[in-house]
């Protein structure tokens, strides 16, 4: 008898947090990483799967911020240092220390696009919850630039359309 009465209160716990996720909004969610001293934001449904950094097998004749291909489980991947991309300027050197903790962010397969960007640190995973303020992107910014985000702490979080960016000719150019 009692466990029948415990079924009904579970069967009915459960049709209660069915109808709140179906009535409640999708909060948007990001992976949160750094890169080159700035904060980023990569949507979750745009990012793949991550992986340790072990160096790249570097490309002649490509741009400075490409840093080479990496065999990720056994398919060949293009390598994109971010935060060179972002800023144009050639990669920075990187200490023993800062190298342990870079990391490889697949693009999402769907994007049809074999890349994975470097980042140098990652940072959590992060909810609209967990931010004060949002603007949109900055007058002038590219156009897979997203919203702007402030966390509690006061550090902007720039938020990357992967989308956009794996679109952009520049982006799939990688010859110098």
């Amino acid at each position: 008898m009692a466990n029948r009465e415990a079924l009904r209160e579970l069967q009915a716990r459960l049709a209660e947090r069915l109808q709140a996720a179906r009535t409640q909004a999708v909060a948007a969610s990001w992976l949160a990483v750094e890169a080159g001293g700035a904060h980023y934001l990569l949507p979750l449904a745009q990012a793949g799967e991550i992986f340790s950094f072990n160096a790249p097998q570097p490309v002649p004749y490509t741009q400075p911020w490409f840093v080479g291909v990496a065999n990720l489980r056994g398919g060949l991947w293009g390598v994109v240092d971010i935060a060179s991309y972002l800023t144009g300027r050639p990669p920075q050197p990187r200490s023993d220390m800062a190298r342990a903790q870079l990391r490889l962010v697949a693009l999402n397969p769907v994007l049809e696009v074999n890349c994975a960007v470097l980042i140098d640190r990652l940072a959590g995973l992060r909810g609209l919850e967990g931010f004060r303020t949002s603007a949109c992107a900055p007058e002038g910014a590219p156009e897979w630039f997203g919203s702007r985000y402030t966390d509690p702490q006061g550090v902007s979080w720039q938020e990357i359309n992967l989308q956009a960016l794996a679109k952009q000719p520049q982006f799939l150019s990688i010859s110098v």
